[in-house]
């Protein structure tokens, strides 16, 4: 969650409204944002392998991890949309999924039935393709003259939007029963 302010102060740091700070160059920022973002994903990863390989799970930490993983992207996502690195669509789909989900999940756990929309390997490839594709596109270069990371991240984050779409429908599918038996 720290990474968030920092995402945000790359994009928005006060050269423009305190003169006396010093410039950051459009590449710099665009090379400090993906390098943040990445080492941010990286050790929540790594964090949650540790976690469970060591069985050293919290409640505290089941409820953090996963809000500090949905307000990362979406913060990531916002600044992209802001900058035009982004389509507004993907956007919305993946932030209003963010906030359905969480909120079928917490429903479901009030009536016992949160197993019902545990976390699936669909979902599981849709944060796989988010992480991936959010670096690249606020790095927004070409890597070694080689790779165009704006173009595969737009492919990518489109990917992530269909398997966003797709696991919602799982989820509300397999939620669907309780939600018609108790609403």
């Amino acid at each position: 969650m720290l990474a968030i302010p920092l995402l945000v102060l790359i994009y928005w740091w006060p050269a423009a409204w305190m003169p006396m700070a010093m410039p950051i160059g459009t590449g710099t920022r665009n090379i400090l944002a993906c390098a943040l973002f990445s080492v941010a994903a990286l050790t929540d990863w790594f964090d949650g392998y540790l976690a469970r390989k060591m069985n050293l799970m919290s409640p505290f930490g089941a409820f953090l991890d996963p809000v500090a993983d949905k307000l990362l992207v979406c913060a990531a996502l916002l600044v992209l949309l802001d900058m035009g690195r982004v389509n507004s669509l993907v956007a919305m789909i993946i932030i209003g999924r963010e906030i359905t989900i969480s909120a079928l999940r917490e429903w479901m756990a009030e009536m016992g039935e949160r197993n019902k929309v545990a976390v699936s390997s669909l979902g599981k490839y849709k944060t796989g393709f988010q992480m991936v594709a959010i670096p690249m596109l606020l790095y927004n270069g070409t890597w070694f003259g080689f790779v165009n990371f704006n173009t595969v991240g737009h492919w990518l984050i489109w990917i992530a939007a269909v398997l966003t779409v797709w696991s919602m429908v799982v989820y509300l599918r397999q939620a669907w029963p309780v939600l018609k038996g108790k609403a």
